[in-house]
């Protein structure tokens, strides 16, 4: 993360490095005091990364780190939201509640491309920062110290899929809205649960082999175990893009691609989707052939991974579905609307669900 101090306006007379970076520090914590005493009394809590963490009674005004922690708040407690990660286009705008479209844009604090600083949060005079992810060291130390250089709360909430119902928890815990909390964990935990009990009965060898295709080219993938490609184990698919000590994202070679030759791809670019039956590179592979080239949904937040937050959930029955239509027979029609009214705070109407759905199917070959 890139913390900048903005200097004062051409004109005025300037300060020495040292006696800026002291100014800053000051009006900073003095900021920091002034939110912890607007916000109430404050209380302990331990988050998922085990840090102990002085946090309001009851969080009014929430920062969110990063875009998974944008959706898991969004979906729970809008009223509380500040603002948005990344500025909603006019076409994620339309599955957003109205009261929410409109909030500011203050980029990210974590992540790739990380764009907020110390100032523009501080503007914002939140009285809690949440990150939903990794609760490994480095984002732990990244919350440490952006905790003590504005003097805002600043907590870390498991972002795996599986610990769903204990993340609600502990953010419904934070708001006040543990009724609610509940209800979103016992939906989620409903859908997760749905598709391991079908497809358990699947034998290990009668699995797809499965590449999940990033980016305009389709040669950036996440590999197995990593949290972008988590939802590819939970709906019975094997992902050909082994670890090998690699984590997280990956850029892998045309040969690699023709090498594994999977059973299925799953892409999130609509382009590379309508592209990918023609191209010499890809034409030729098996799932190519028998036309199991899937594109995922992606308004107002991707299915599958992007952002890698609560918005999975849908895409976890979608791609199950995708996978294994004999054991999912449901029209994915029904499906969606009671999620995106449950989850999304909206109620979809014929146009929407057609938006959404309509390239959701397979690639003809």
């Amino acid at each position: 993360m890139i913390l900048r101090f903005i200097p004062p306006a051409a004109g005025r007379r300037q300060v020495s490095s040292r006696a800026t970076q002291v100014l800053a520090a000051a009006a900073m914590a003095l900021m920091g005091l002034v939110f912890t005493v607007e916000a109430g009394a404050a209380r302990p809590f331990v988050d998922a990364a085990g840090r102990k963490v002085e946090v309001p009674e009851r969080a009014r005004r929430i920062l969110a780190a990063g875009p998974p922690a944008s959706v898991l708040l969004y979906t729970l407690a809008p009223e509380t939201m500040i603002g948005w990660v990344r500025a909603p286009s006019p076409d994620e705008a339309a599955f957003l509640s109205p009261e929410t479209r409109g909030l500011p844009a203050y980029g990210r604090l974590t992540g790739r491309g990380n764009t907020a600083n110390v100032e523009a949060v501080l503007t914002l005079k939140p009285d809690l920062i949440i990150d939903v992810g990794s609760t490994a060291s480095t984002y732990a130390s990244l919350a440490d110290r952006v905790q003590a250089q504005t003097g805002i709360p600043y907590i870390l909430l498991d972002g795996s899929i599986d610990r769903t119902s204990e993340t609600y928890a502990k953010l419904g815990d934070l708001v006040g809205v543990q009724e609610r909390a509940k209800d979103l964990a016992a939906h989620a935990e409903a859908m997760i649960a749905e598709v391991k009990d079908r497809i358990a009965s699947i034998p290990a060898d009668r699995r797809p082999r499965v590449y999940y295709a990033r980016g305009p080219r389709g040669l950036e993938t996440g590999v197995s175990g990593s949290i972008n490609t988590e939802i590819l184990d939970l709906a019975g698919a094997h992902n050909v893009a082994e670890g090998g000590g690699a984590t997280g994202l990956t850029t892998i070679s045309p040969e690699q691609i023709l090498a594994w030759d999977p059973d299925a791809i799953v892409t999130l670019d609509p382009a590379f989707h309508r592209t990918i039956s023609t191209d010499p590179l890809w034409s030729t592979l098996r799932a190519v052939r028998a036309g199991r080239v899937y594109q995922t949904p992606r308004l107002p937040f991707g299915w599958f991974d992007s952002p890698p937050g609560i918005n999975r959930l849908i895409g976890l029955r979608w791609l199950a579905g995708r996978l294994y239509p004999d054991l999912f027979p449901e029209p994915m029609e029904s499906i969606t609307r009671d999620f995106y009214t449950r989850f999304y705070h909206v109620d979809l109407d014929a146009a929407q669900l057609e938006t959404l759905l309509k390239d959701a199917g397979a690639a003809r070959p």
